[in-house]
């Protein structure tokens, strides 16, 4: 392939959270990798500004990113935009079943100008071909990946030679009409030696594959040591590619029109040498700091200076990694939250039925969410590589100066429950023995996977909050408008001596449109509209259609992290739900057929 051809198209957040740097794009009729930053064209990018997430992702990545940026906005008719190579390298004829790659020059690469999703490779000369037309070769489907997020296409000659020379014409024959592995069969046409792919799968597998990965990241183009043992995928596989993210709801550090055009200049401003004077040369020279220049001939130079140097400090002083403390300080605080273009609340106080139960409620009318990806990981997804292993990968050859992200607009509710409450209600579930039981089942799950019992445990409130907010997601998707799965929560639940106390929950729903969302979530936060959805969620889940079971499952039989939970009652997309629909318990809302002694919502 060359290196401008344009070969299609995809959403700028889909390069963020599904076919982000080195992941296989399944195009009409070609299959292509995604390259790592050193290929992005990083003029055509965005800058976006979010402080406090620029901060967490350097505290991750590195000190040396720099700022944040859209994928690129490529103007049109430009062919430049996010680099793609042809993977997996190896191709078939659909009609002579001819297995080769692509450097041996079998396959023919035509690209269609006008139609690049038709851009596509060929076999010219196919013995089987009755039209003029060559038939058009598709990729294999079986690959080669490992725990620590390296990818390769998968060894087709040493699977069926093992360490026979032969360099015979290989041959991939689908036998049967389902695609399972074991109707595929490789053969050789000189040795005739033949193989089913169901081989390659299992423990079954290990006499036929390499027994090390051979330390390969495609999207890099570098090879590396790794001790790994590889594992067949087949293309597309979902656990093929997972993001590693980093994200936070833009909310305004203090009130002013200052402190606003700092936050959105951010990403320039925190990379400046200090001094009055730099930063005076710097406003004269850089046209995206028109605005800060303006306020800084109104205020003073060394006014502006003193705002940064005080952003700088607050952003210091707490941990970067937590984002979710300044986050409840705000929402908790409706009243002295500035309005902004992407940020507005209003408190409209619980219905009067969920008095005493529930503090506060503010509608959340607009809020901007920013992710940042900063690496990737393959096999496990990033929250289970501490109790199955693995690397977070990559995303350039160097360590990044900048990072893709993406932003979404949107509306949501926010709910807080009242602490003192709270507190009664978890010493009840810890004196009734089913906090032990799920923590005996918690403890139980990372004891399988060789990791200490005890940690990990997230409390007992977040059992309460968690379960609330999947309970009210369900109810909303059947009033809003929106999908279940377009709905996320956010849950603020910490208690502690050493940390500020927080039980909340933020259901939101945001979309990469400037204008965001319609307001259809937000409408339902009216208290005469939340308390009869609030009333008929807690009624749907005091029982369920698996119950007895659901109702009666005990996390330490088959060391779970969920209790009276199931996919007809509590679990959740994975897009909406934060933890992978851990940490469950409606009986911790509401009084089951099990038990009833629990629950924080009294039955009415």
């Amino acid at each position: 392939m060359r290196s401008r051809d344009h070969v299609g198209e995809l959403r700028p957040s889909q390069l963020l959270h599904t076919y982000g740097v080195g992941a296989t794009v399944e195009l009409p009729e070609l299959t292509t990798l995604v390259l790592g930053l050193d290929e992005w064209p990083e003029a055509f990018g965005e800058l976006v500004s979010e402080p406090r997430l620029l901060a967490a992702v350097r505290e991750a990545a590195g000190a040396q990113v720099e700022r944040l940026l859209t994928p690129p906005v490529v103007p049109e008719g430009d062919n430049a935009g996010v680099p793609v190579a042809p993977f997996p390298r190896w191709l078939r004829c659909p009609l002579c079943s001819l297995l080769s790659p692509i450097e041996h020059g079998v396959f023919t690469f035509k690209q269609d100008k006008w139609r690049p999703e038709r851009t596509t490779y060929t076999h010219d000369g196919c013995p089987k071909s009755s039209t003029r037309r060559p038939p058009t070769a598709f990729p294999a489907r079986y690959l080669m990946a490992c725990q620590n997020g390296h990818l390769d296409d998968f060894p087709w000659v040493e699977f069926l030679h093992g360490g026979i020379p032969c360099k015979g014409t290989l041959r991939l024959v689908e036998l049967g009409a389902g695609g399972r592995a074991g109707d595929v069969q490789l053969s050789c046409d000189e040795c005739g030696r033949r193989r089913r792919l169901s081989q390659a799968f299992g423990d079954d597998a290990r006499p036929y594959l390499p027994p090390h990965c051979r330390g390969r990241h495609p999207h890099l183009g570098v090879t590396e040591g790794c001790d790994q043992a590889p594992v067949t995928l087949i293309l597309g596989a979902s656990n093929s590619w997972f993001a590693v993210q980093n994200s936070a709801l833009s909310i305004p550090s203090q009130a002013g029109e200052l402190a606003r055009v700092i936050d959105d200049s951010w990403s320039i401003l925190s990379v400046l040498p200090p001094g009055v004077a730099f930063l005076d040369a710097t406003l004269n020279t850089n046209a995206a700091l028109r605005e800060l220049r303006v306020l800084a001939d109104k205020l003073g130079v060394e006014t502006v200076h003193d705002a940064i140097e005080q952003r700088q400090g607050g952003l210091e002083e707490g941990d970067p990694t937590d984002l979710r403390t300044p986050e409840w300080r705000v929402l908790c605080e409706p009243a002295a939250a500035p309005e902004l273009p992407d940020f507005k609340l209003r408190a409209v106080g619980p219905p009067p039925q969920f008095t005493g139960l529930l503090d506060e409620v503010v509608l959340v009318e607009r809020l901007r969410e920013v992710s940042a990806l900063r690496g990737f990981t393959r096999i496990n997804a990033p929250d289970d590589l501490g109790s199955r292993g693995g690397a977070i990968a990559r995303l350039s050859r160097q360590p990044p100066r900048w990072l893709p992200c993406s932003e979404v607009r949107g509306e949501g509710v926010f709910i807080r429950f009242p602490e003192q409450t709270v507190l009664q209600w978890e010493a009840r579930y810890r004196e009734t023995g089913a906090a032990r039981v799920l923590r005996d089942g918690h403890a139980g799950w990372r004891a399988r996977r060789g990791l200490p019992p005890d940690d990990g445990w997230p409390g007992e409130r977040y059992i309460l909050l968690h379960s609330f907010a999947h309970a009210l997601i369900r109810e909303l998707a059947l009033e809003c408008g929106y999908t279940a799965s377009s709905i996320r929560e956010r849950l603020y639940a910490a208690s502690g001596p050493d940390v500020e106390a927080m039980a909340g929950v933020l259901l939101y729903t945001a979309a990469p449109d400037s204008e965001g969302t319609l307001g259809g979530l937000v409408s339902l936060g009216e208290r005469e509209q939340l308390g009869p959805l609030l009333r008929q969620a807690l009624d749907r889940a005091q029982l369920c259609s698996s119950d007895p079971l659901c109702a009666e499952h005990d996390p330490r039989s088959d060391s779970s992290i969920h209790a009276a939970a199931c996919h007809a009652c509590q679990f959740a997309s994975e897009t909406s739900c934060e933890s992978g629909n851990r940490f469950l318990d409606r009986a911790a809302l509401v009084p089951t057929l099990a038990r009833g002694d629990i629950a924080y919502f009294p039955v009415t």
